[in-house]
């Protein structure tokens, strides 16, 4: 029975708790209505590192004419993910309007072996570029 009326206990402090948080909550001072939100997000810089240069920036046609047609199309919200895979590594290929009228071109891109290691991006792109 005490071990009943402890849990009852905790429960309620628990839930007195939760109440005070609730009150601080609605008292914050609220966002101004007459503030207009960002209707879109703000750009991104492109990823500029030595030995990518061969793929930031280029559009979907640039990379099917270097690596074949990719192994994956994602077409998510704001972008498009395209995988190409070789013997020595995939390569994840980020795409964003972000290029001029709102073209899609690449703006970060990921490595990895197919064991799921990662690997040098900018060697993942040479050797898939050589096949």
């Amino acid at each position: 029975m005490t071990r009943i009326a402890a849990i009852i206990s905790a429960l309620a402090l628990l839930t007195a708790g939760a109440a005070q948080a609730d009150n601080k909550r609605t008292n914050a001072n609220p966002i101004p209505l007459d503030r207009p939100a960002a209707s879109t997000p703000a750009p991104r810089q492109a990823q500029s590192v030595r030995g990518l240069d061969a793929v930031m920036g280029k559009d979907m046609a640039t990379l099917v004419r270097m690596f074949g047609q990719p192994r994956l199309d994602v077409v998510e919200v704001q972008g498009r993910k395209l995988q190409f895979s070789g013997r020595a590594c995939i390569l994840d290929a980020y795409l964003y309007p972000e290029g001029r009228n709102g073209q899609e071109i690449v703006i970060h891109v990921d490595a990895r072996r197919s064991d799921g290691a990662e690997v040098d991006r900018a060697q993942c792109i040479s050797a898939l570029s050589a096949r």
